[in-house]
């Protein structure tokens, strides 16, 4: 006898946020070093590509660990897989505030809690699967990555503030506790499933991690999607690491770019809000893909050539809000294009590309840098160029089946 509904429980939003927490955290350490990296240059009498080195040690370590830290999570489950990265963000988070004062010690600490990022990250649309119908899982995954957008957001905004009042040994402490805090809540409240999967039978089933990797770079649209978050993530990570540099020949200050970072992430919040839960209501993907691809490269073009400060920041407004929106439904059109291949593997192999042209952005926007003036203009017109490319292919995705598939309404369960 066919099956008329299923449940939903409401634990699930629980779990979400306790996700989100140490989601965001792993950002904040990541990119706290990038609106002060002249500052930290000169605390640690370093140049500002070991600065860099610091948010890009995160990418490199990414590169190696995340298809390990994948099949953890696809095998284990996300309590086994997300609590390892909760416990290395905690340990080493607070170590980078006891090593404060030197480099080394704080590098090491740093690419300890990169080893932790892939576990906690890789998990976006594992979570939202378990828990989630498919009619929302873009939204839990906007969700999931509109934290890993307000830990950055937080990174950019208010590490200058607090470096300026507490300095970079006391800033690094505090964020060292709100790691430990935040490890802890994901502990206390995160559980593995429902009692029953959200979604009709038989969709929860998934194939085995490497037999999904098989099937993944077998379809022609998996390829296409891989080569445009290699372009936007790439970018997106190039900029926030490089955001003062970019700002600071057009004589903008380490806060104004701490603030023009901040309002990118928060533009990107509200598109993570905004556009997943479009792409839901319509059970359309592609066609919101696309319009991210145009908005965004729309405000890379305003960051590139914007002299004045108001300008500026609406042209970084503009650029998060729809280079970030199009994170999330991209993890989900993977996820539902790649079915059976578990959720972990294709949002890990997405997020990789990312950190290999992020390290590949970013060296390059530091070795072109105009003589004299260290104008990153010229690298920012080749990263609008390859995001016009983005654009391009994005035309020739197909939407995936997996929207179609469920008919059946969800019964909300306590």
């Amino acid at each position: 006898m066919k099956q008329d509904n299923f449940k939903v429980y409401g634990y699930r939003w629980i779990v979400l946020v306790a996700f989100m927490f140490i989601v965001a955290i792993t950002q904040l350490v990541w990119i706290t070093f990038a609106p002060i990296t002249g500052e930290a240059a000169k605390f640690y009498g370093v140049s500002d590509l070991s600065i860099g080195l610091l948010s890009m040690s995160f990418m490199i370590v990414y590169i190696v660990v995340s298809i390990p830290a994948s099949w953890v999570i696809d095998t284990y489950g996300i309590r086994v897989g997300v609590g390892i990265g909760a416990v290395l963000t905690a340990i080493f988070g607070l170590l980078r505030g006891v090593w404060a004062t030197n480099y080394t010690l704080v590098l090491i600490a740093q690419i300890g809690v990169a080893i932790g990022q892939p576990f906690v990250l890789n998990a976006v649309t594992t979570v939202a699967a378990r828990w989630f119908p498919v009619r929302e899982r873009a939204t839990a995954s906007g969700l999931g990555s509109l934290a890993m957008y307000l830990g950055i957001f937080l990174g950019l905004a208010i590490t200058p503030y607090l470096t300026i009042h507490f300095q970079i040994h006391g800033m690094l402490m505090a964020y060292g506790i709100a790691s430990l805090v935040a490890a802890l809540v994901f502990l206390g409240l995160a559980r593995e499933r429902p009692a029953t999967p959200p979604c009709p039978p038989g969709m929860e089933v998934r194939s085995l991690v490497f037999d999904g990797f098989k099937q993944m770079l077998r379809q022609k649209n998996f390829i296409l999607l891989l080569v445009i978050f290699f372009i936007g993530l790439g970018t997106f990570n190039a900029v926030t690491t490089w955001i003062e540099d970019i700002v600071r020949p057009n004589g903008f200050s380490s806060t104004q770019a701490g603030t023009i970072g901040g309002l990118m992430i928060v533009g990107g919040i509200l598109g993570a809000l905004v556009i997943p839960t479009l792409s839901d209501r319509y059970r359309k993907r592609t066609t919101f893909i696309m319009v991210a691809l145009v908005g965004a490269t729309l405000g890379l073009a305003g960051v590139a050539y914007a002299t004045s400060y108001w300008l500026l920041i609406v042209a970084a407004f503009v650029m998060g809000f729809f280079l970030l929106s199009a994170g999330p439904i991209g993890f989900q059109y993977g996820a539902e294009i790649t079915y059976p291949t578990p959720e972990g593997t294709s949002n890990g192999l997405l997020i990789l590309m990312g950190q290999v042209s992020g390290i590949v952005f970013i060296f390059a926007m530091d070795s072109f840098k105009s003589p004299g003036t260290g104008s990153m203009t010229p690298s920012l017109v080749v990263l609008i160029i390859l995001m016009v490319l983005s654009l391009v292919l994005s035309f020739f995705l197909k939407e995936p089946k997996t929207l179609l598939t469920e008919s059946v309404k969800p019964v909300d369960a306590a």
